[in-house]
């Protein structure tokens, strides 16, 4: 299973597309552009989803749900929002169907033409807002903080399964408040929680950072970011937090009553993370044998394997691993025992080490004479024999080491790939040789972030929230600049 994939090295593009059919996370479908996520990996999607909701709600979110559809003239409220996504949205025109009159199959009926088009949701602050000012009267209604869990559209002709898709599943945020310092505020909360749920729960560093007026979200004051490197030296947005000032709540006449009995506009937030995640935990640790899992979001920790000849071996397998799957379980660990008789222990093996299963034990009739097991660890596919009465400890010992251990390679590969330079020259030669993020003096002009860009197939990713103030020149105008700001290459 695992030595059919492509090396890495030989095209990591090819090897991401096969591990991620290969391991069954997901499958283009039928409709193009979108895909079908399979229950392996819809189950690491959930554990995400549980992990983020509960960071949620203990910061005091609520989750509703609005909407697929939205009028074209709420995106037109709003003028650089509408802009934004123009070109990205798909249109509801007619209401019904009918079979043609020659009898050549179904047609979209002309007579069912709606009076006002309706676009897929692409994402949701109009409609949003629209539903806020009705909930929205007096200072006693804020701060406003509602979470949504759903799909979106935007319409993609390129795409790649969980990294760009025509759907995707994703959260968003959209928050309410009185005063322009609680949104902010807000909004830089948002970002520290993805990136806590990023480094603590995905073991995938990031670094926290502004998106420049080019990149932010159409329609936002502010856009902050984490940003994350991949193995091939790419850089992956894995989530942003906006700060949209008083845009949206001008456009859709959202005020309140102040103490004092004024009437404002309120302050908003929106935040999101997206499926996008399950292409970033696929490329930051998974090698060429298959994926690597963090345990904390491995739908199956531990997977046993039963090695024997007969039904009276299986038989007396089983009753010695039973009260191991227990205890582990008791445990709060995932642990299967795959006792199939439909594949050999080779197969099994392959299999699991394919699907990034953290732990891997293996009995067999010399275990059971000796009480021991062998234990392999996905990671760093070592294997040891354990006795019986220390496989508890163990196990729970290698759910925190490989946690860390796979943050860790993580981490040191992107200290190794953020490189400091002060020339253009510099600059394009580590794109072309080296990748990874390129760490330098921008003047701070939309004419030279277009121009590298065009040049160089380069963007800002980021402008660190850490980083320092400085005197510099700008590598492409020399111009003068205070702050290195983070380029790359990126999906």
């Amino acid at each position: 299973m695992g030595k059919n994939l492509t090396k890495r090295a030989e095209d990591y593009s090819k090897w991401y597309n096969e591990l991620v059919v290969k391991a069954d996370l997901a499958e283009n479908s039928g409709v193009r552009g979108c895909m079908v996520i399979k229950p392996y990996g819809f189950a690491i999607w959930e554990k995400m989803q549980a992990q983020l909701d509960k960071m949620f709600k203990e910061t005091g979110h609520e989750n509703a749900y609005f909407p697929l559809f939205i009028p074209k003239s709420y995106l037109s409220k709003e003028a650089s929002h509408v802009a934004g996504f123009a070109k990205e949205c798909a249109v509801v025109t007619h209401y019904r169907l009918k079979n043609a009159e020659d009898g050549s199959g179904i047609i979209v009926d002309p007579d069912a033409k709606l009076e006002e088009e309706l676009i897929v949701r692409p994402t949701s602050e109009t409609i949003i807002w629209d539903t806020y000012r009705r909930w929205i009267q007096s200072y006693r209604d804020l701060p406003l903080l509602i979470n949504q869990w759903a799909n979106v559209v935007r319409w993609e002709m390129r795409t790649r399964l969980f990294l760009r898709t025509a759907e995707f599943l994703w959260q968003e945020g959209h928050t309410a408040h009185a005063t322009e310092k609680e949104a902010i505020a807000e909004a830089e909360q948002m970002m520290n929680i993805y990136a806590e749920f990023a480094e603590e729960h995905m073991a995938m560093p990031v670094i926290k950072g502004i998106k420049t007026e080019s990149e932010r979200f159409a329609g936002a004051v502010e856009t902050y970011c984490i940003e994350a490197l991949m193995q091939d030296g790419k850089a992956l947005q894995a989530g942003t937090s906006h700060f949209l000032g008083q845009n949206f709540a001008k456009a859709f006449d959202v005020k309140f009553a102040t103490k004092e009995g004024n009437q404002e506009y309120v302050w908003a937030t929106s935040w999101g993370a997206s499926t996008r995640l399950m292409g970033a935990l696929v490329m930051t640790h998974s090698d060429d044998n298959g994926l690597v899992l963090p345990p904390k979001l491995a739908p199956i920790q531990v997977v046993i394997v039963p090695i024997y000849k007969g039904e009276e071996q299986l038989d007396a397998i089983s009753d010695r691993v039973a009260p191991l799957v227990k205890e582990l379980r008791s445990k709060g660990i995932s642990v299967k025992f795959d006792n199939r008789d439909t594949h050999k222990p080779g197969f099994k093996f392959n299999e699991y080490e394919l699907k990034g299963v953290p732990v891997r034990l293996a009995i067999g009739q010399r275990d059971m004479d000796n009480g021991t097991y062998e234990v392999a660890r996905r990671d760093t596919l070592e294997k040891e024999t354990v006795n019986a009465d220390e496989v508890v400890a163990k196990i729970e010992f290698l759910m925190e080491d490989m946690q860390r251990n796979i943050f860790q390679k993580a981490l040191d590969h992107r200290k190794t790939h953020i490189t400091e330079v002060n020339s253009y020259d510099e600059f394009k030669e580590v794109l072309e040789n080296k990748g990874g993020f390129v760490s330098a003096f921008w003047d701070g002009t939309l004419e030279t972030e277009d121009k590298i860009k065009e040049e160089t197939k380069a963007t800002i990713r980021c402008i660190p929230i850490d980083a320092k103030d400085e005197v510099g020149s700008c590598m492409v105008t020399g111009k003068p600049a205070t702050k290195r700001v983070l380029f790359a290459k990126a999906y």
